[in-house]
């Protein structure tokens, strides 16, 4: 076990292995959300009118030197959904432009760029990277289907259903050079890799901080373009504009977006802090170490087979395992999870999602700080068991 493992709280009884999915935090950074929220019920004018932009501005700061940018290229907002709304509404589409996607892109995302088009004549297009896929050839599968009407480029920097971390500075670079914009959703990658976002090439990054980085659940940030600043739309309308008389900047549209406590957004600079260079290091080393092996020992099992990557360098903390496909098998939803799933969580105690993509069915295992062998270990003899219970059943 991890020396770090005793700062987070979680249920004993569950081995949690979808930190991929909701990332909980260390006991300092959950203690210092609960420090903002104490703040402000203690004096709210003061904490709204006098302080609480200047102490936004200093999260923007902390995260803006963790991210390679400069505090005024980002907002903190909620989550990447928001942020990849914003970014979306802040593009002027019209007839015959493309959108391009991957086949890879996260389902809210997909949910976003199709209601962004509605009435503008614009389209939707798909780029299929097949699996697993070389740096070259995710480029060369999302430069193929660029035209003369591709306007945007949405690409994921670590894919949320395949764990697969594609190249997003060529494919910035080459959509570049054809004079298109290309917003990134990069919740995945943010404290997994090492991120320098003025150098990216992107015009729009979209990321949640309650994943690897473990800030609070509530916390995210928009990293936009000096180009694109003066026409960002906020598709929620509010006052804008500084309460407490700071100079007009573009933050203001996000920062003042209705009476709403900004602990968890406040928080991200403890987060940042929980995680120095030393813990960085180790906390990516551990995670790796763990998938990894767990990696090994699942493709062990009869029936399943690499999914994503053969190539260990190319996943850090998460990773995915293609499964067999029983004969009645059809995938999952939200809401309905793959009968897999549910029995790990029912009868084994183990948290981890089981999914479909592009009519395969996969496991995906996160590991973090807390998490040990001795869990995967226990995952492995259960997907063991259930793989076998259910070729016998057949």
């Amino acid at each position: 076990m991890h020396p770090l493992a005793a700062m987070w709280d979680l249920d004993p009884d569950t081995i949690y292995l979808n930190h991929g999915s909701f990332g909980p935090s260390p006991r300092p950074v959950r203690e210092a959300r609960e420090a903002w929220t104490r703040r402000l019920e203690q004096q709210p004018m003061r904490f709204f009118c006098q302080t609480m932009e200047e102490d936004l501005w200093k999260t923007s700061e902390t995260l803006a030197a963790f991210v390679g940018t400069q505090p005024d290229r980002l907002a903190l907002v909620d989550n990447a959904t928001i942020a990849m709304n914003i970014a979306a509404w802040s593009i002027p589409l019209q007839a015959r432009d493309e959108i391009l996607l991957t086949d890879h892109e996260y389902g809210a995302v997909r949910n976003i760029w199709n209601s962004r088009i509605q009435g503008t004549g614009a389209v939707i297009r798909t780029a299929t990277i097949p699996l697993p896929v070389t740096d070259a050839q995710a480029v060369e599968a999302v430069v193929s289907q660029l035209t003369e009407h591709t306007r945007v480029v949405v690409v994921s920097h670590i894919t949320s259903p395949t764990a697969c971390c594609l190249p997003v500075a060529e494919i910035c670079r080459e959509a570049k050079a054809r004079g298109i914009i290309v917003c990134v959703d990069g919740p995945h990658a943010l404290a997994a890799r090492d991120l320098r976002l003025d150098e990216m090439g992107c015009d729009f990054y979209c990321a949640s901080c309650h994943k690897w980085l473990c800030a609070p659940f509530g916390s995210g940030f928009l990293w936009a373009h000096p180009r694109h600043h003066a026409n960002l739309c906020v598709p929620l309308t509010s006052w804008g504009g500084s309460i407490s008389g700071r100079p007009r900047t573009w933050q203001d549209r996000i920062n003042w977006l209705g009476t709403r406590d900004p602990a968890p957004l406040l928080a991200i600079r403890d987060a940042v802090a929980f995680f120095s260079p030393d813990v960085l290091r180790q906390f990516r080393d551990h995670a790796h170490g763990l998938v990894a092996g767990v990696r090994q020992e699942l493709l062990k099992i009869p029936g399943t087979g690499p999914f994503s990557t053969s190539n260990e360098e190319d996943f850090v903390c998460m990773v995915a395992i293609e499964l067999p496909q029983p004969p009645d098998w059809k995938p999952g939803y939200h809401g309905k999870p793959d009968p897999l799933q549910i029995r790990l969580r029912d009868e084994f105690r183990i948290e981890a999602p089981v999914g479909s993509w592009g009519g395969r069915r996969y496991l995906r295992v996160s590991a973090h700080l807390y998490n040990t062998k001795a869990q995967m270990d226990l995952l492995v003899s259960a997907v063991r068991q259930c793989l076998a219970e259910s070729i016998h059943a057949d």
